[in-house]
């Protein structure tokens, strides 16, 4: 279980203190919950909060009772948390399987590896030695990505908008892979998107805008005041406020 607990980000903007999140309180446990709202709302400044990339001003985070606060990103993976960037990262001179090896942090079989490839719908004769370089397209980044994931085995995993910048033919298997993950899910999936394919299929919805928690509950609670315009806050799936 993750706990957030009064959590706030500010940053200097012209020599005024600028607030990115204000006292956000948050838990999320075991479950597939999409973050949503309008472009500049703190979602993923709050992922990277949680993911140990930025440090908030104020307020503590908890994993599984344990205070992590003030863990960096290396020392919460090591306890679990996982984060997928919008734009994944390319390695020149490291192979797919390579990258398969390091996020599983083990030499893994052909086989083994191959297998990861397969559940996110790659060919995994086709890929397993190819190097993670600008050959590869953005889905194909994305789906090589979420194998690491795999791999690794979290207990919590981010994910940044990861249909940004890809086509409709990878973003249809994305939610493939996504709804595979949902039903084997063995820990908490967090995926920020303004999708509404993504958004149908998480268990838990949580609405920023302004740097606060807007809405949070079931999907079946929140998805169809979004989809409507009904509660919800400008720019956020063509919602008005």
């Amino acid at each position: 279980m993750l706990e957030l607990r009064h959590i706030s980000y500010q940053v200097e903007d012209d020599g005024q203190n600028k607030e990115i999140l204000q006292d956000i309180n948050l838990t999320l446990d075991n479950r597939f919950i999409a973050f949503t709202g309008p472009n500049g709302g703190g979602k993923s400044t709050l992922a990277k909060v949680i993911a140990g990339i930025v440090t908030p001003t104020e307020g503590q985070i908890f994993l599984d009772g344990e205070d992590i606060t003030g863990l960096n990103i290396t020392e919460r993976a090591r306890r679990g948390i996982s984060y997928a960037f919008q734009q994944p990262v390319r390695f020149k001179g490291i192979t797919v399987k390579t990258l398969i090896d390091l996020a599983a942090q083990r030499r893994l079989s052909v086989k083994a590896a191959c297998g990861y490839l397969s559940e996110v719908g790659l060919c995994a004769a086709d890929y397993i030695n190819r190097e993670v370089n600008d050959s590869l397209s953005g889905g194909e980044l994305k789906r090589i990505e979420i194998a690491t994931v795999l791999a690794r085995g979290t207990r919590f995993t981010l994910f940044d908008e990861p249909e940004a910048g890809i086509d409709l033919w990878s973003f249809q298997n994305l939610i493939r892979v996504f709804e595979k993950l949902h039903e084997d899910i063995q820990g908490t999936i967090l995926i920020i998107s303004h999708q509404e394919r993504i958004l149908n299929i998480a268990d838990e919805i949580v609405v920023l805008a302004d740097g606060r928690i807007r809405q949070h509950g079931p999907k079946d609670e929140i998805l169809p005041g979004l989809l409507y315009g009904r509660n919800c806050p400008e720019g956020c799936c063509g919602g008005k406020q």
